[in-house]
């Protein structure tokens, strides 16, 4: 989406709303069930422009401990300044790219910067729940469902010599 930020610019306006939505896309692995809902504002006090947007939007997915379906909505806040083109130096925006949006030509494109957004502060894994136990790692039971009574127990074969030499001398006392 662009924002036609010419008329803040002028001084004829000092609060343009924003209210679309963006087309679905994976993130994660989950699957995004419906359009993102994007909401908020620009609002201009004596030159400093904030950009304030709320993002919205359902899912569903696996939890990457147990495999159980996963459904949620998610919502974010972004907050950025919005700044003309040449007000800051090159060295500025990386530093603070965080905290910036350009105006190029009137114009403030910022589907790009939403969508990296979202990337960042989605989970990484989707948990059915953050206490989620997972699956037994022998036969696949789910662990909440209940102890399986697998043995977890693993030797490591590098000390089977010295398991071998305890067992035959107990054998010998």
């Amino acid at each position: 989406m662009k924002l036609d930020m010419r008329p803040m610019l002028r001084g004829e306006t000092h609060r343009i709303e924003v209210d679309f939505e963006l087309s679905p896309f994976e993130i994660n692995g989950a699957i995004i069930d419906s359009n993102i809902k994007v909401v908020g504002d620009i609002v201009d006090t004596a030159g400093y422009m904030q950009l304030s947007l709320s993002v919205s939007f359902d899912y569903h997915g696996e939890c990457a401990r147990c495999l159980s379906p996963v459904e949620s909505t998610f919502v974010t806040e972004f907050v950025r300044t919005a700044v003309s083109e040449g007000t800051l130096s090159d060295e500025q925006v990386e530093d603070n790219v965080d905290e910036y949006v350009i105006i190029e030509n009137g114009q403030l494109d910022i589907d790009g910067q939403i969508c990296e957004e979202l990337i960042l502060d989605f989970p990484m894994r989707l948990l059915c729940s953050e206490d989620c136990p997972g699956l037994c790692p022998k036969c696949g039971k789910k662990k909440r469902d209940g102890d399986c009574g697998c043995d977890l127990t693993e030797r490591d074969p590098r000390w089977d010599a010295l398991r071998q030499y305890f067992n035959e001398e107990n054998k010998n006392n």
